[in-house]
Order: C-alpha cells, then structure tokens, then sequence
C-alpha cells in the first residue's frame, strides 16, 4: 500500500511539472525542475531536488508571468517576507501529507532555506486536504509557503485555486474528466498486489 501510495504521488509530480511546461510556454523543459548539490555528513556530493519550478525569466507566457509576480508579492506580504524571491518559485509536490515525521520536516525546511537562498519561494503543493494544521503553521512560520487541495478559492490556499487562476489550468477539471480512468488503474494495480503469491 506505502508503494502505491508513493506512485500516486509521483503520478502528482509529474502532471504538475507538464501543467507549468504548457502554461509557460518554457522553451526547455528543464526549467520546469529544480536540483542543488548539498554536502553529506561524510564530505560527499548529494543532489536534491524539488519537483517544479516557475523561473522568472524564462516564462515565455507573458500574462502568466505578470499574475505570477503579483501572486508571489502577495504571497511574500502573507506570510510577513520582506524579501522579494527574484529568481521565481519551486514546489515540492506531494499527494498527501499525514505523517508527522520531524525528520521529514526538517528536510522539508532544509529544502526551503536553500531555497530562498537562491532566490525562489518554496512552496508545497499537496493535491489532496491530508495534512494537519500544526504542519501548515510550522512551514508557513519557516517561510514556506503550502496549498493544498481546498475548494477555496484563494490561490495561496488551493492548488485547483492557484492552476485555475494563476496558470489558467483547470486542475479539478482534469481529475474530474480523468477519474474513472485514475481509479481503474489504481484498482488494477492494488488487485495485483493483492492477488500476488
């Protein structure tokens, strides 16, 4: 189940990373993705990554690109930053948020930091409403941002809010015209799984 689970969200990612190609209009499909190389506890090279990114200046899509910085300005005065990102925004997408692993946060806002340091907001994107409030305050009170899968219609609360509005993507459109076919394919793998000697 954990794996299905996982694939579901990795499912998530890359339909979010194909939602900002097309709207953006990116001329390389790499801007859509973010890596950093960080150093491990033995001296050795990591790379991290999150799983999208609206670069600035290469947003071809140019009443895209304007919504976007008025967004990100409104977003940085919600959450009190004085610091405008000037380089754009990375996400860090996932299905759902139940666990309350403080390992998990913590990287979560290692991720962040770094983040910011090269001049993107981060934020989270979790398609489902599964997380819990107090996670909502510590991200948000650690300068990253979250949406999450509300019917608000605040696009710095709701994913469908922010495709809709700020992309021009109508997200819940999509899994509402796809959702027979997301829940056969679920179905098939689990009665795999399930049937498996």
């Amino acid at each position: 189940m954990t794996s299905v689970y996982r694939q579901i969200g990795v499912g998530c990612e890359l339909l979010f990373r194909e939602i900002l190609v097309d709207t953006t209009q990116y001329r390389a499909r790499h801007w859509a993705h973010w890596s950093y190389t960080a150093k491990t506890s033995d001296g050795k090279d990591k790379t991290l990554s999150l799983d999208g990114r609206l670069e600035i200046n290469e947003i071809v899509n140019l009443p895209l690109k304007e919504r976007l910085v008025k967004w990100m300005e409104d977003y940085c005065k919600e959450l009190s930053i004085k610091q405008f990102p000037q380089n754009g925004v990375v996400f860090e997408v996932r299905q759902g948020y139940k666990s309350k692993d403080s390992k998990r946060q913590n990287a979560d806002i290692d991720n962040a930091t770094v983040a910011w340091a090269n001049g993107y907001l981060p934020i989270f994107a979790i398609f489902s409403s599964q997380i819990d409030s107090s996670i909502v305050l510590r991200y948000r009170n650690n300068r990253c941002g979250i949406m999450f899968g509300s019917l608000s219609e605040n696009p710095g609360i709701s994913i469908f809010a922010f495709c809709r509005i700020i992309l021009e993507y109508d997200l819940a459109d999509f899994f509402k015209r796809n959702s027979e076919k997301i829940k056969s394919e679920v179905y098939t793998v689990l009665n795999a799984l399930l049937d498996a000697k």
